[in-house]
């Protein structure tokens, strides 16, 4: 009987033993399914031990074996489940977002300073025209405190020279350009009463009416605008004061200036940085040169041919088109518009054609051969990218953000290049300090001890 007993002892106990390592091997294949890692051996051991401990406890009884507790799958993890192109587009989009975001803050700064920022732009482009004066009479051995002092005077005084002709020549006109423009508008009526239009006078004159009556009725809106312009002018003469104070330190303190710029700069960038800055400062003198000259070469022709053809204020004329030509492709168009305006109320459509004829030969040669011959590769860029610009300036900033944001994306080409090239040879000596990489059989031996390192950590 006592043998019968250890025997059914040793029978539950082996029977408890493979239940528990079928409980295990379920649990393992249920894991693997579920992506998850299997249960360590430790754990059937414990279960193991556990189960031999209980039989001879119970002295030969059998105890039941409980049902197996069955785990839920885990669910896995959401970064493994998102497609990989899905995560690179949301990757991509925050980061796009993050950008437009700065952008925007940085635009609604600069048209709530915009009459500093446009002060201080104005004061670089006519640093970058009056800095070789400056540098030339530093060579003849003056100071640099007199040789700037003596290029500024200079160079302020021809501009407001410039300006005060411009308006005298406007006033000594006008009277002469009132008379020729009643004249005009005497010639368009006879032309309208006899055209085949069947245009009779009682509409011209309802016409005028209409027009004086419309003058009439919006005089508060024409005198709010007319004391918007007298704040327009303040604005622009405390631009233009900035534009000169800023300029006298541009020239005398420029070096100093970009010394401190540069220690702003995070030291790990600062050697590009230093590099890019004097390669845009070329760029935008370069700019600014070809740039004064051409519109001189456009001003003295058209100026010309506005002469010869007798056309009244031919010198205030060509001097609004040198003026406009620092706008590009509007400015042209403008000026030349206004031309021929003015010739064909004063001289009739014939004179106007011809005149019309006179600018676009002008612009022809200016766009085919001074622009590529007197600019050249320095600041050579796209004319979808000058469109572009002269749109956004205009928004943002009108007719200085125009003016400016052709030399801002020429200076901008510049440094991009520059640092392209300057990060590019960088990793070349990069690798070329650390020798080429293992190949052939050194890749492979070089892989295996890797593979050895990684086992044994």
């Amino acid at each position: 009987m006592a043998k019968r007993a250890g025997w059914l002892g040793r029978l539950g106990s082996r029977l408890s033993r493979m239940e528990a390592a079928l409980d295990e091997r379920r649990a393992e294949v249920e894991a693997e399914a579920a992506g998850e890692p299997p249960l360590p051996a430790s754990a059937s051991v414990s279960a193991s031990a556990s189960s031999a401990s209980a039989a001879p406890a119970a002295q030969g009884a059998v105890e039941p074996a409980g049902p197996a507790v069955l785990r839920p799958p885990a669910r896995p993890d959401p970064v493994t489940v998102i497609p990989w192109g899905v995560r690179v587009a949301a990757e991509a989009s925050w980061r796009l977002l993050m950008l437009a975001g700065m952008l925007w803050v940085l635009m609604k700064v600069i048209s709530e300073v915009r009459l500093v920022v446009l002060a201080f732009a104005a004061a670089l482009l006519v640093t970058a025209l009056l800095q070789p004066f400056v540098v030339r009479l530093r060579r003849i051995g003056l100071p640099r405190g007199l040789a700037t002092a003596v290029t500024a005077v200079l160079g302020f005084v021809v501009i407001g020279l410039v300006g005060w002709f411009v308006v005298w020549q406007v006033m000594e006109n006008l009277d002469d350009l009132s008379s020729r423009l009643r004249e005009g508008i005497n010639e368009l009526k006879s032309w309208a009463l006899d055209s085949p239009f069947h245009v009779t006078e009682k509409q011209i004159n309802d016409i005028a009416k209409n027009l004086s009556e419309t003058i009439g009725t919006n005089t508060e809106e024409i005198t709010s605008a007319g004391l918007q312009g007298v704040t327009v002018l303040v604005e622009v003469l405390t631009g233009m004061l900035l534009a000169m104070f800023s300029t006298l330190f541009l020239l005398y303190d420029g070096k100093r200036i970009w010394t401190w710029v540069l220690g702003l700069v995070p030291a790990a960038a600062r050697p590009g940085v230093a590099g890019a800055g004097p390669r845009a400062w070329r760029t935008l003198t370069a700019y600014v040169r070809g740039t004064v000259l051409v519109a001189l070469i456009d001003a003295v022709f058209i100026g010309l041919g506005l002469y010869f053809l007798d056309v009244t204020m031919a010198v205030p004329l060509a001097v609004f088109i040198f003026l406009f030509a620092f706008i590009p492709l509007v400015g042209a168009v403008i000026s030349g518009a206004l031309a021929v305006v003015v010739a064909l109320v004063t001289q009739g459509p014939v004179i106007a054609l011809a005149v019309l004829g006179v600018v676009l030969a002008v612009q022809q040669i200016e766009g085919h051969v001074l622009q590529p011959f007197i600019l050249g590769r320095a600041v050579r860029v796209h004319p979808l990218a000058v469109v572009l610009a002269v749109a956004a300036g205009g928004m943002v900033a009108g007719i200085g953000g125009a003016v400016v944001a052709v030399p801002l994306v020429a200076v901008t080409n510049t440094v991009v290049v520059y640092l392209r090239a300057y990060s590019r040879e960088r990793n070349h000596a990069a690798v070329a300090a650390t020798g080429p990489g293992p190949h052939g059989a050194t890749a492979v031996r070089a892989a295996a001890l890797e593979a050895g390192d990684d086992q044994r950590a």
